[in-house]
């Protein structure tokens, strides 16, 4: 067991910011230091840690948190178009309604528990998919998706003189910095920094442990008479926001809203996430969220030529081989990949990837101590 300290808190910290805000450079030998998939990483980091602090600290796994992905996306795209291309009141609007959706979601679904809390959250999500898809048109643009257009208002910058090139469509930015390429990499990674200490002061405090025991024993909470309803709705309402924040760094860094950022299949993909980075741990949820997107963006890539390329040092009979075995694994088959990683996982490392690493530093620990006992036991001269 790792006892915790402020020392080691205060560590993780500044190791983890310096981590993400240098992913450019150790990221790059990888093919994974462009701009485009930082950001990705950055953002679904976000709503990873959100998650994980539903799920992880109280049990509860929800199937619909895409649903405030997608209300968190839809706002920030209306405070462009009403507003102005100002990410910071986007994302403060965002994060308000999402948290506010996840209101009246959660004081419906917590009336219930285990399977039956998960799928009153997946009914929700596609209710809300449905419902931006066809019948909230005027407002989400339907199958179309939300975007700008010239001819939108933006109140505050046509009030601030704010210009735009005839013809143009306006960037996102930030005090005049246009939110796109590695600035926009860096206002995401900020994002996540803020995210990761703000889930570190809640698995820490006492709100967090009281979360822990309902996941460690609702019933005997009950019995004592207190009533888990209002830290439990409180857990879904921060990961509510946690994903609305999500969603609004999406539009951020690409101005557009679709519904599809609301199918279960997003709720599903961030389940993946943290459990394959390690459930109720601070930097899994993280580490998850990096994997995934890494062997969606990076693995799905390769096809036939590129492959034939990284073989090219074996015979032809055998690369040929290799390759339509290998092709079966990326390009249109990396699902084939993530899942056997995920398997994988699940039957070695029950506790997801940080249980591996914590496996490794445990064993380094112990080595360090034997080392220690030993050459204290042995004698100058013997």
């Amino acid at each position: 067991m790792i006892k915790i300290t402020p020392r080691k808190d205060l560590l993780l910290m500044a190791g983890f910011a310096v981590a993400v805000l240098t992913m450019p450079i150790w990221l790059s030998p990888i093919g994974a230091g462009y701009p485009d998939l930082l950001q990705r990483f950055a953002i679904y980091g976000i709503f990873a840690i959100g998650f994980n602090i539903l799920f992880g600290l109280t049990g509860y796994l929800s199937f619909g948190h895409a649903a405030f992905l997608g209300v968190g996306s839809y706002t920030a795209v209306w405070s462009f178009k009403l507003l102005g291309m100002s990410v910071i009141p986007a994302v403060l609007f965002a994060v308000v309604t999402s948290g506010l959706f996840a209101v009246l979601i959660g004081y419906i679904s917590l009336r219930r528990s285990g399977i039956y809390f998960s799928i009153l959250t997946l009914a929700f999500a596609q209710m809300s998919y449905n419902m931006a898809y066809s019948v909230l048109t005027p407002i989400t643009n339907g199958e179309t998706g939300l975007q700008l257009s010239q001819q939108d208002p933006r109140v505050i910058d046509s009030l601030f003189g704010v210009s735009v090139a005839e013809g143009s469509i306006p960037a996102t930015n930030l005090f005049g910095i246009e939110m796109s390429g590695y600035p926009g990499f860096y206002f995401c990674a900020v994002m996540l920094i803020i995210s990761f200490y703000i889930s570190m002061r809640i698995f820490r405090s006492p709100f967090g442990m009281m979360l822990k025991a309902v996941k460690s024993n609702s019933n005997r909470m009950s019995y004592t008479g207190l009533n888990m309803r209002p830290y439990t709705l409180t857990a879904f309402i921060i990961s509510g926001m946690f994903a609305g924040l999500a969603g609004s760094l999406l539009a951020v860094t690409d101005p557009l809203a679709g519904a599809e950022r609301m199918q279960w299949t997003a709720s599903g993909e961030v389940v993946l996430m943290t459990i394959l980075g390690g459930v109720g741990t601070l930097i899994g949820p993280v580490l998850g969220a990096g994997v995934i997107k890494y062997f969606e963006n990076i693995f799905s890539t390769f096809n036939d030529n590129a492959l034939h390329e990284i073989f090219s040092f074996l015979p032809d009979f055998m690369e040929d081989g290799v390759v339509a075995v290998a092709g079966l694994f990326v390009g249109d088959g990396w699902h084939l990949t993530l899942g056997a990683l995920f398997v994988i996982v699940v039957v070695f490392l029950p506790g997801g990837i940080m249980e591996g690493v914590t496996r490794i530093y445990q064993k380094i620990i112990s080595k360090k101590k034997i080392d220690q006992v030993t050459a204290t036991e042995v004698q100058p001269g013997e």
